[in-house]
């Protein structure tokens, strides 16, 4: 079953436990963390453009966390190039490290994804483009969303 089957109306959590607790912080803490670009992307579900991203061609080996929190989301390994101008996944790290929202904004039939640890907007998951990829999914995933530890950065 892939995950666009699981998403409810409203909110749906992938199965398994977040390894971080939950963040609860107020607008006002958040919006003295962020920069005024990731608050709109990750705290109003903005999306920033395509092909502006710090990580939309990066090939680094690492863990993408979410930005906002730090919670681990996605590796290298599951990141391949989709040419949309995003970073693109075809599977979070771990189950429970994302949740999924049916997104019906802009008159458009979407999935969105976010950080199941601070409730962060990271983009959408679609299923069935045809990539090749194990899962046939997608998670178009904002740059901005995300903080990449490179595998070289995290042995030291």
């Amino acid at each position: 079953m892939s995950t666009l089957d699981n998403t409810s109306e409203n909110t749906s959590t992938a199965a398994g436990p977040a390894e971080n607790a939950p963040v609860d912080k107020s607008d006002a803490q958040w919006r003295d963390e962020l920069t005024p670009e990731e608050y709109r992307v990750l705290r109003q579900a903005g999306t920033e453009r395509p092909y502006t991203g710090e990580y939309w061609d990066s090939h680094t080996a690492g863990v993408y966390q979410c930005r906002a929190c730090g919670t681990e989301l996605f590796t290298s390994n599951e990141k391949f190039d989709s040419h949309c101008g995003w970073p693109s996944f075809w599977a979070p790290l771990a189950e429970g490290t994302v949740r999924y929202i049916h997104d019906r904004a802009l008159g458009m039939e979407r999935v969105e994804v976010r950080c199941a640890t601070c409730d962060s907007h990271l983009g959408h998951v679609f299923d069935g483009e045809g990539f090749g990829t194990p899962t046939d999914q997608r998670y178009c995933i904002n740059s901005v969303s995300l903080k990449l530890v490179s595998a070289d950065d995290a042995g030291k």
